[in-house]
């Protein structure tokens, strides 16, 4: 049974590089966190998921990990994230840590002694070749590294080598199953990690590369029943803890026994049409389309039984800023959208204040174009926008440097802002349960090239209409199959001009640029 309090959770992701720095190194740490926690609270957020914070050399942000079990010194201690748990609680918000199960760093004491040319407990943990001549087939490597005779499977960079959960088909002598005894290592060490960090009141994971665990797994089958093990591990010892999958592929995720996924910046969600594309849906300009990112969500919606799971993030460490393509009253109604759809909501730090992507900036620790939107957390006019008293050059990623960029301060302080915006649409959230993370939705207006988008969620005690219109230009739709009576419905929240009812033609008449949601 999936812990209740997923529920009604919305996320607030924190990258712990640049959230609040309160030692001067410039670089954020364990305390900041708990120094924002009612910032977050306040917004309307109940629980947080923060980036890598294990030991790491940081050659990929942390996703490179040297130790499971130690935090990263950077940030504070095991202590300290106990702490961080602990007061997490006190405000009855929930903590998910990022786990990276698929591989390590080549740092990690785990690879150091599968190097080894001798057999020993860690031979079998990564997934190495019998020859140094040949190369994983379809896959990076890591060869002539040490006198173990065999090239290394990496994942991605090329110091994160690959740890061996077994091959679904085998072609090769080298590849083994994952009921073999290193595969099974593999797997019962990670099950070991989880049990550690729930131990110190750790809620959940948000779980790296969660699809490609078994390799040579065309259909996932393998990998299914990976997690699906995994799934039965936490309902026997931890079923109040909770798995969000990093897969981007709901049937299979949630199939796996994961709580919820996201879907993806890449692959074929279509999520890019809404919010980072050369004509984004959301943008005023009106050029944008929605039905190709639909079609796929309702396939995904079906496949996963209607569960209501697939999550639909602001943004992430991994992809470019909203506000980089997205201004003004555009993320206002974009985020009306994102609060008001199923699943739990993630909220990228900083994106309730209209953070900008910082153009131009040097890779920092392995984020190349991603470390624009890596930049500190922006919180008032003292130095370094209130997030370090470490000199400037000192900062882990450089400060947007324009003198107009916004700040939490300013956003607080203005009751219009998009900060009050995004808190106003936390609490209608919670205050109506057909707009909660597990209510139905149904699209009662979706055309191509056409605005606006409609859509109906609802639950046992309540239906509510949501009209999205990001054009400058009015639109109509049909009141036919939109569930609510124009006679009798009101609009509980409104952003832009009021949408109105044609008797004549049937029609919503709804204005340029507004987000209304009808009951």
């Amino acid at each position: 049974m999936a812990a209740k309090w997923l529920d009604s959770a919305v996320f607030y992701e924190i990258y712990p590089q640049s959230f609040q720095d309160t030692n001067a190194d410039g670089i954020g740490d364990f305390q900041g966190i708990m120094k924002r926690l009612d910032y977050i609270k306040e917004l309307g957020c109940n629980a947080i998921w923060i980036n890598p914070c294990f030991a790491s050399p940081f050659g990929d942000a942390g996703y490179d990990v040297s130790d499971y079990y130690t935090v990263a010194p950077r940030y504070g201690t095991n202590e300290d994230l106990k702490e961080l748990f602990a007061q997490a609680h006190q405000r009855e918000m929930h903590v998910l840590l990022d786990l990276v199960p698929g591989h390590t760093s080549v740092e990690h004491p785990w690879f150091k002694e599968s190097m080894k040319p001798e057999k020993n407990v860690y031979t079998d943990r990564y997934i190495w070749t019998d020859s140094v001549w040949e190369a994983p087939e379809g896959a990076q490597s890591l060869r002539g590294i040490s006198d173990r005779d065999g090239s290394c499977m990496v994942n991605f960079f090329s110091h994160q080598p690959a740890l061996n959960y077994g091959f679904y088909e085998r072609n090769r002598p080298w590849q083994q199953a994952p009921e073999d005894e290193g595969p099974q290592a593999s797997l019962e060490e990670m099950k070991n990690v989880m049990r550690f960090w729930f131990s110190m009141g750790c809620d959940g994971f948000r779980v790296d590369m969660a699809g490609a665990m078994v390799k040579n797994d065309p259909e996932s089958k393998g990998t299914i029943a990976l997690w699906q093990n995994v799934r039965a591990f936490l309902d026997r010892e931890f079923p109040d803890k909770v798995l969000v999958s990093e897969w981007g592929e709901p049937d299979k995720s949630l199939q796996g026994g994961f709580h919820m996924d996201f879907l993806l910046h890449f692959g074929p969600s279509h999520y890019n049409d809404l919010f980072r594309c050369e004509e984004p849906f959301f943008s005023s300009r009106g050029k944008g389309d929605v039905k190709a990112f639909v079609e796929k969500y309702l396939d995904n919606y079906r496949k996963s039984e209607r569960k209501g799971l697939i999550c639909i993030p602001s943004g992430n460490h991994d992809m470019d800023r909203l506000a980089r393509s997205l201004q003004g009253d555009e993320l206002k109604i974009a985020f009306a959208f994102l609060l008001s759809m199923p699943g739990a909501p993630f909220i990228y730090y900083g994106d309730e204040i209209g953070m900008r992507y910082v153009e131009g900036i040097h890779s920092v620790e392995g984020g190349y174009n991603r470390t624009g939107s890596r930049s500190p957390m922006q919180w008032d006019h003292t130095a370094n926008a209130g997030f370090s008293s470490a000199s400037p050059e000192k900062l882990y990623v450089k400060m947007d440097p324009m003198e107009d960029r916004p700040c939490a301060e300013d956003q607080l302080a203005e009751p219009a802002s998009l900060y009050h915006e995004v808190q106003k649409l936390i609490r209608l959230r919670g205050a109506h349960t057909a707009l909660g993370n597990k209510a139905d939705i149904e699209f009662v207006y979706v055309e191509e090239n056409k605005y606006p988008l409609a859509y109906v969620r609802s639950s046992e005690d309540e239906t509510v209409l949501v009209i999205v219109n990001p054009s400058k230009e009015a639109c109509r739709i049909s009141t036919a199959n939109t569930k609510v009576d124009p006679a009798k419905a009101k609009a509980f929240y409104q952003l832009g001009d009021s949408v109105s009812y044609d008797e004549k033609t049937g029609e919503w008449v709804v204005p340029g640029g507004s987000v209304h949601f009808i009951a």
